[in-house]
């Protein structure tokens, strides 16, 4: 039995724009410690698992290929989606790779979490809970009325409901309550017994996975197969429906870096300048002033500039639509 980390890469990181393009999505933008985002998510899990397991897709392989050399790992299994089917699918083919009772270790490739005893200790936690059958899914204790992320309802290991993203008065109503975890998009499960889930609550993904699979190509699967295989996330396909769900309660300190709003609070953590009324810049280290604004974020890139208001940084997601509608090559 091994435990192969499984890192999902496919994401465009939409709400990051203009930081964040087709071409470098925000998984591998170096503005994280001097590394990306994709490298911390590789390192931090290289002593907890047996083996690495990267589902990209097309667009994207030869950056995680650049990264992966960069931290000088030559053996790992590259699985390379023709086109993006969500998340269930991309597990499947993990586990498909794999050997029955083996252990995967989900993560994305595009959170920051804090390393240490902490994480170890919830992910080992994880690993006892899959060997016994279990699916897994990692909670973060949330610190703020956070409306960003979604939610678990727990009881102990034991999980009640995955809740949406809240408004503002029920993600306060989350917190006083003290059983709501925060979803982090983790999970941890034996690949047979994910396997087995999927058969049972989606079938259709199951045996449309399973039959692109089988006809990779040293990982690189198929675009027309692909495209009959239903594009679905794991929580709607498995987590929602199967009974063997458990909870892991993790306080190391995380997030999924899904705004300007999450990266503005790292970078200040991390000493980057911000004035007196908590304005910053990100992308060029000329002389700028910010007069009667307050909280506010400029992003400069060599084609576009971004300015937000840090609390409506969940707003940029409508930015990117726009210029998506128009086929904008300020998104490439």
């Amino acid at each position: 039995m091994k435990v192969h980390h499984v890192v999902l890469t496919g994401g465009v990181g939409s709400r990051l724009w203009p930081l964040s393009r087709v071409s470098c999505p925000k998984q591998y933008l170096n503005l994280f410690s001097n590394f990306s985002l994709f490298e911390l998510a590789v390192k931090r899990n290289r002593s907890l698992s047996d083996s690495l397991i990267v589902v990209g897709n097309r667009g994207n392989q030869h950056l995680s290929a650049d990264s992966l050399k960069k931290l000088h790992i030559e053996n790992y299994t590259n699985i390379v989606e023709a086109t993006p089917r969500n998340t269930a699918p991309a597990i499947a083919f993990a586990a498909f790779a794999t050997l029955p009772d083996d252990i995967l270790l989900i993560t994305p490739a595009d959170h920051i979490i804090a390393e240490g005893e902490a994480y170890s200790k919830a992910v080992n936690k994880a690993i006892a809970l899959a060997m016994e059958g279990n699916i897994v899914t990692f909670g973060v204790c949330p610190t703020r009325p956070e409306t960003g992320y979604g939610y678990i309802e727990t009881d102990g290991e034991e999980v009640i409901s995955f809740r949406e993203k809240p408004d503002q008065k029920t993600a306060q109503a989350f917190l006083e309550q003290g059983n709501f975890l925060w979803n982090s998009g983790m999970f941890c499960f034996q690949a047979k017994v994910f396997l087995e889930e999927l058969e049972k609550y989606a079938p259709e993904v199951y045996e449309k996975s399973h039959a692109v699979w089988f006809q990779n190509r040293n990982g690189q699967l198929d675009f027309e197969a692909s495209k009959a295989i239903p594009s679905i996330s794991i929580d709607y396909a498995v987590m929602e429906h199967s009974s063997k769900i458990k909870a892991v309660p993790a306080s190391f300190d995380w997030s999924d870096m899904g705004s300007f709003e999450a990266v503005y609070d790292y970078l200040k953590e991390q000493g980057h300048k911000v004035d007196e009324m908590g304005n910053m810049v990100i992308g060029s280290d000329k002389f700028t002033s910010f007069v009667g604004l307050k909280d506010s974020i400029l992003v400069i890139t060599d084609d576009a500039h971004l300015v937000l208001a840090k609390e409506e940084s969940q707003q940029v997601k409508k930015v990117y639509d726009i210029l998506e509608s128009m086929n904008s090559p300020l998104l490439n």
